[in-house]
């Protein structure tokens, strides 16, 4: 079981990645931390037909360079939201939303998590590894962007607060996105995929343990943080899952949460910091509204997710 749990921090992995070299020209963000001008490149060269990027064993390394160790490192410093071409090694396809976050109910918790907060959203939805249609085994994810303000032409002076959050880390055969709940803890299932991609967990895993104390969750705090000049307390535990089931026959999940017209997204937020009976306590904070939808080049190998380091 040594290396299933060595193969958590493979799928928790959103931002890692291998820098591209590119010839071709590709847009660069020139207002720092601007909502509009991130998701103004993020939908600014969209897809004609939906790739297919697989992952790949010998993208980690080279005899003189452990890249997955390097993109480790940096993902954890870099705050930027929008970088050079990259490849994301191990969520390669994925669909970006844009929308807002609000809290509704009252909770104890600082920052975006207080009762009345609203921020504008960027997220992007993937699956990991190489599969993305209904049938195979996925383990879906979302790493969401918070801005702190509602207005989209703000430039504001500190970075975005990030999370990530996934259902199963070994994936499941769930039909829709829109079927499973996503945490930050999630669970791991052990299937044929976990069995034929040991020798790629185990090399990422190397290189996040070499990086950072326990890769294998990823803490709420920059949330927290956000916006807040008084006490910080943070939950330990978040949970994403849509409002409203999609039966979609749509066999690719990007598909399937594409946004058209007037239609929207909506997930609950809910969040625990306590068990009884070995039981997480949730209790549902908010919702994640999200109202328009891009597949494209910039959305996968441009959007920069940053990894918040461990605090004890």
């Amino acid at each position: 079981m040594k290396y299933l749990i060595l193969l958590l921090s493979l799928l928790t992995l959103d931002g890692c990645a291998k820098e591209m070299k590119k010839t071709q020209n590709y847009p660069i963000l020139t207002t720092k931390n601007q909502f509009q001008a991130i998701w103004d490149i993020v939908k600014s060269n969209p897809y004609k037909e939906l790739p297919q990027n697989r992952v790949s064993f010998t993208k980690l390394f080279t005899w003189k360079k452990n890249i997955i160790l390097e993109d480790a490192k940096r993902t954890l410093k870099e705050r930027a939201d929008i970088l050079p071409p990259f490849e994301k090694l191990a969520h390669p396809n994925g669909i970006c939303l844009k929308g807002i976050w609000q809290i509704d109910q009252p909770n104890p918790f600082s920052g975006y998590f207080k009762q009345g907060s609203r921020a504008l959203i960027i997220a992007r939805a993937s699956s990991a590894m190489s599969n993305t249609k209904q049938g195979e085994i996925r383990a879906f994810g979302l790493a969401g962007k918070l801005f702190p303000t509602t207005n989209p032409l703000q430039i504001n002076n500190k970075p975005s607060a990030n999370f990530f959050v996934i259902d199963d880390l070994g994936g499941t055969k769930a039909q829709n996105f829109t079927d499973v709940s996503l945490t930050n803890t999630p669970p791991i299932s052990t299937n044929i995929e976990v069995l034929k991609h040991i020798a790629y967990g185990l090399k990422v895993t190397s290189a996040f343990e070499k990086a950072d104390k326990n890769p294998t969750k990823r803490q709420l705090y920059e949330i927290s943080e956000l916006g807040e000049k008084g006490e910080i307390k943070t939950p330990r535990w978040i949970k994403i899952r849509a409002k409203k089931q999609i039966n979609s026959s749509n066999k690719d999940f990007r598909d399937e949460l594409k946004i058209d017209g007037s239609k929207k997204l909506i997930f609950t937020i809910e969040v625990a910091d306590k068990k009884r009976e070995n039981k997480k306590i949730w209790q549902e904070i908010g919702t994640l509204s999200f109202d328009e939808s891009v597949t494209s080049y910039s959305c996968d190998q441009q959007l920069h997710f940053h990894h918040p380091k461990w605090k004890e």
